[in-house]
């Protein structure tokens, strides 16, 4: 039997919170799991820093890989199977993509991507097609498999259904980050109806599209998706300490450059500061080797980083207040000042935070971020965009949220043992 269509001896399963159980009854998939690229996001968290708000958000970008692998299983074998408009022999490509979408995020994610301006869909694709275990799993299908897999994540494949599957305004990596991120925090906002809208989806050329009779489902999921952004991923909290998390990482990368005598050098990172990163040194990169030497600088002399890493470390985060940086520069700037007379560096410990989130959007032409909309298919065979449907929808359509947060220590604020009448300004200024 040719490698692409073979199946195991016993189909595999994961038990999963989410999903019940994960299916695994291809060779392919499950030789890919066994890989050591994919296995070092076990080593990664799904939602970085947030288990520092919601204890409970410990789950990996493992768990959440295998989730999105499971739902796009269930839709293309149990939903689109014997459609015309589905293609059997995109099932392994689609698969396979699935599973490996989130394969380069690196350590706590975004906010490392932030600092070093890297792009894990970027790293994704280097590990697909460069000289690793997965690259050879995946070149066994066939020698321009990866290539293909590459193209699905980088949303340049020419099937823009197996695309919309993976990436879209609703897709299986949605539907699975908000159900287990829900689950893992103990939240109920990211419950939805997920049964309801596989049922009601189905294949066309270039898209997915829902049945006009599953719109409410819909509706549930985009408002679910909205409350998940405000009350969990854009939690004061959670942004207070990738902010340390952020300002950690460009206090080592400063120190780098001024030629600083590390007590406990940053070897991981070399590569990265001096812009030499290879594939092989970012795969090395984990949360338990960041976290490692967040412990060891705690011992530094240099006096910031060793504070920003005791902050980390042992949950001593920033607090914050509402700002508005188009009415309030004026008072940024003099707390830059009296900060700095206090002795604290404002780079550092005075930090402008923002977070930004549009829940559903129509198609606009030209735009630089063109979103493909959710279409529904009516009993006449018509697509109608959602929001002309749902006045729900509609309500929310285009309309781009964005929130300010001024952070800062505010233990050191309160310290009166020195600088007593510069902290007694900067309170009243920050209206502590």
């Amino acid at each position: 039997m040719v490698y692409s269509a073979e199946k195991l001896e016993e189909e595999k399963v994961f038990k999963d919170p989410v999903h019940r159980y994960i299916h695994v009854r291809d060779r392919v998939i499950w030789d890919l799991i066994g890989t050591k690229e994919f296995q070092r996001l076990r080593r990664i968290k799904q939602l970085g820093t947030t288990f520092l708000t919601f204890h409970g958000a410990e789950h990996s970008r493992f768990n959440h890989s295998l989730g999105v692998y499971e739902i796009v299983r269930r839709i293309i074998d149990d939903v689109f199977d014997g459609r015309p408009e589905w293609k059997q022999e995109e099932r392994l490509l689609t698969l396979c993509s699935a599973l490996l979408h989130d394969l380069g995020h690196g350590p706590f994610s975004h906010s490392f991507e932030k600092v070093f301006d890297f792009d894990h869909e970027g790293f994704t694709q280097a590990i697909i097609i460069g000289d690793t275990e997965v690259n050879r799993v995946l070149a066994k299908v066939d020698p321009d498999f990866p290539k293909k897999v590459a193209e699905v994540i980088a949303k340049t494949s020419a099937n823009k259904l197996v695309v919309s599957l993976i990436s879209s305004q609703i897709d299986a990596d949605r539907m699975d980050y908000l159900q287990r991120d829900a689950y893992f925090t103990g939240v109920s906002y990211g419950h939805f109806d997920m049964e309801r809208i596989l049922r009601v989806m189905r294949p066309k050329e270039d898209q997915v599209v829902i049945k006009k009779s599953g719109m409410h489902a819909v509706e549930d999921y985009i408002m679910s998706r909205y409350q998940m952004y405000w009350q969990v991923y854009f939690h004061p909290v959670s942004r207070g300490a990738e902010v340390i998390l952020t300002k950690i990482l460009h206090r080592a990368k400063h120190l780098y450059e001024q030629q600083y005598t590390f007590a406990h050098p940053p070897l991981h990172f070399y590569t990265i500061f001096n812009d030499q990163l290879t594939l092989q040194d970012y795969l090395k990169l984990d949360e338990s080797v960041i976290l490692y030497y967040f412990q060891m600088w705690q011992e530094e002399e240099d006096a910031v980083i060793s504070d920003l890493c005791r902050r980390f470390v042992n949950r001593n985060l920033f607090k914050y207040a509402e700002f508005d940086p188009a009415k309030e520069y004026k008072k940024l700037a003099e707390l830059n000042k009296l900060f700095v007379k206090a002795g604290l560096d404002p780079e550092y410990y005075l930090v402008v935070d923002s977070s930004s989130d549009l829940p559903y959007d129509f198609y606009r032409p030209g735009e630089e971020e063109e979103r493909l909309p959710i279409h529904l298919l009516m009993k006449n065979g018509e697509l109608k965009e959602l929001s002309r449907e749902s006045e729900v929808v509609d309500a929310i359509s285009g309309k781009r949220r964005t929130d300010h947060k001024l952070y800062y220590p505010e233990d050191f604020l309160l310290d009166e043992t020195s600088k007593k009448n510069i902290k007694r300004q900067i309170r009243a200024l920050l209206e502590l």
